[in-house]
């Protein structure tokens, strides 16, 4: 029997599982293997509950295996910060030859992230990464680029995380920037002519429906401006509840003041940032969310680069039309950037809201990408140092946005992958002291907490380092693939 799960084949078992919530974690359903053919499995199901005396949960677990909904993390004694991340990529390897259950197959072994996520995510990957880079293990990045091309040349995008119920939308597209630490750790500059076509295909993803927009006006991922600028947004195909909080978005729906609530709701999980005030109408309340109607700041950045990452494999490959074509939209999208995002007054870099016409009104941590990628200029990287002094670094490290909402993605957490991004563009203009401080207090943050609870955790409280972040819909997770990528980078540095 074929192993893999689409979620649509059990619908209606999956849906009273989820609204029943006999399992604390949502996502336990998603992860679950199934025992024996789903059409079996359907049936069996349709006569048992018709038959009286049914008990759900006993049914599932009668039918479902669940031994790998969570990842366990064996310490004997504790080690070193150092050692213990040594040994983490180790527990933290997966490999997924076969497919089994919602889980995508890949070629190569890979890293999670860890605790319930126990499958392949995309942008995380690039941050596992650096500290891959760091320990010296250059294999894995290969591997990890190798399985991000082989999604991107099967489904035409890599998929937020490598399960069925992940192929209506990516997450932020880090493949070009993994392609330039992979060609640094082997000096190998033939990494990017390998892999053109994929990043020419991961393109066609983010600009597809482009060439039909009028101005004003926006379809999937791309939008064009009133002045007929283009510029894109993260998006999702499909407009129904997660199946991996599936109760909990059907609740959030039911005084929801927007259309399209789940596609906005998927949309921001595209993004990485799932959920935050950052895309709230109100400022507050998730029932306002409206990432639709917002083009994103750290998105345009990273297609600037995939776009910069393309002219000049292009010129390496003496493809002059394609050189030429992509240098222009990479200067194009430099020269937007700076038009739609800057904010002069506020001396920082927002998203922009495409109905309004305006700037959003909400401060976040994705004003670092234009100077992590060196497309600011000193002026703007000045103004942006003071600010993030200002209302961005605390004695934990850099908090995501101003705004405390209780939303995991804001106040006063602090996220690993900005942690680098912010020592990275602080000194890219010469800012050394805001670097160093930015990485002082960010790993003592994470080594105060290693060394009182033995973890390394998916988040960090910024401002109160006697407390473990919260928010979100589910725990502080421990493993934890970006942290121990970012932490073992930072201190190389």
């Amino acid at each position: 029997m074929s192993n893999q799960l689409y979620i649509q084949d059990i619908q209606s078992l999956f849906e009273e599982v989820q609204r029943s919530k006999i399992f604390e974690d949502q996502k336990t359903m998603t992860d679950a293997v199934p025992l024996f053919p789903i059409s079996e499995i359907n049936e069996k199901y349709e006569n048992e509950k018709n038959a009286g005396n049914f008990d759900l949960k006993s049914f599932v677990i009668a039918n479902f295996d669940f031994l790998e909904t969570q990842i366990k993390i064996s310490t004997e004694q504790q080690l070193p910060i150092e050692q213990h991340i040594e040994k983490l990529w180790d527990q933290l390897t997966r490999t997924a030859l076969e497919e089994k259950g919602t889980l995508l197959k890949l070629p190569k072994p890979y890293i999670v992230p860890g605790g319930r996520f126990n499958e392949f995510f995309y942008w995380d990957s690039y941050f596992v990464m650096l500290g891959l880079q760091t320990s010296g293990r250059i294999e894995m990045m290969e591997n990890i680029v190798e399985n991000c091309s082989y999604l991107i040349k099967k489904f035409g995008f890599v998929p937020n995380a490598s399960r069925t119920h992940f192929l209506s939308r990516s997450q932020p597209p880090y493949f070009s920037l993994m392609l330039d630490l992979l060609s640094e750790s082997t000096n190998d500059g033939g990494i990017y002519s390998k892999y053109y076509e994929t990043l020419e295909k991961e393109y066609r993803f983010w600009m597809d429906g482009e060439k039909d927009l009028e101005n004003d006006s926006a379809t999937k991922r791309v939008i064009k401006t009133k002045q007929g600028a283009i510029l894109n947004r993260y998006y999702d195909s499909k407009n129904t509840p997660r199946p991996e909080s599936y109760s909990i978005d059907i609740e959030d729906a039911e005084n929801a003041s927007v259309k399209e609530f789940y596609r906005n709701i998927r949309a921001a999980c595209e993004s990485g940032w799932d959920f935050s005030s950052r895309w709230f109408a109100d400022g507050e309340t998730i029932q306002t969310i409206e990432t639709l109607d917002i083009a994103q700041l750290d998105l345009n950045c990273l297609l600037w680069h995939l776009e910069d990452t393309l002219a000049k494999t292009s010129k390496l490959k003496n493809l002059s039309d394609k050189h030429h074509y992509f240098s222009q939209r990479a200067e194009n999208r430099k020269k937007a950037i700076d038009q739609y995002f800057w904010d002069e007054k506020g001396k920082i870099y927002r998203d922009y809201h495409i109905k309004n016409n305006q700037k959003t009104s909400s401060e976040s941590i994705a004003t670092l990408y234009p100077l992590f990628l060196n497309l600011s200029n000193a002026d703007k990287a000045k103004a942006l140092s003071e600010t993030l002094s200002g209302k961005f670094l605390f004695s934990g490290g850099l908090v995501t946005t101003t705004k405390n909402s209780g939303q995991q993605w804001d106040f006063p957490n602090a996220w690993a992958p900005y942690q680098w991004l912010g020592f990275l563009s602080m000194k890219n203009y010469g800012f050394h002291d805001v670097a160093e401080k930015i990485k002082n207090n960010w790993c003592s943050n994470v080594e105060r907490v290693y060394k009182n609870t033995g973890k390394l955790m998916e988040k960090y409280n910024a401002l109160d380092t006697e407390t473990i972040a919260g928010g979100g819909e589910y725990p502080n997770q421990d493993g934890f693939g970006w942290t121990n990528g970012v932490y073992l980078k930072l201190k190389q540095n």
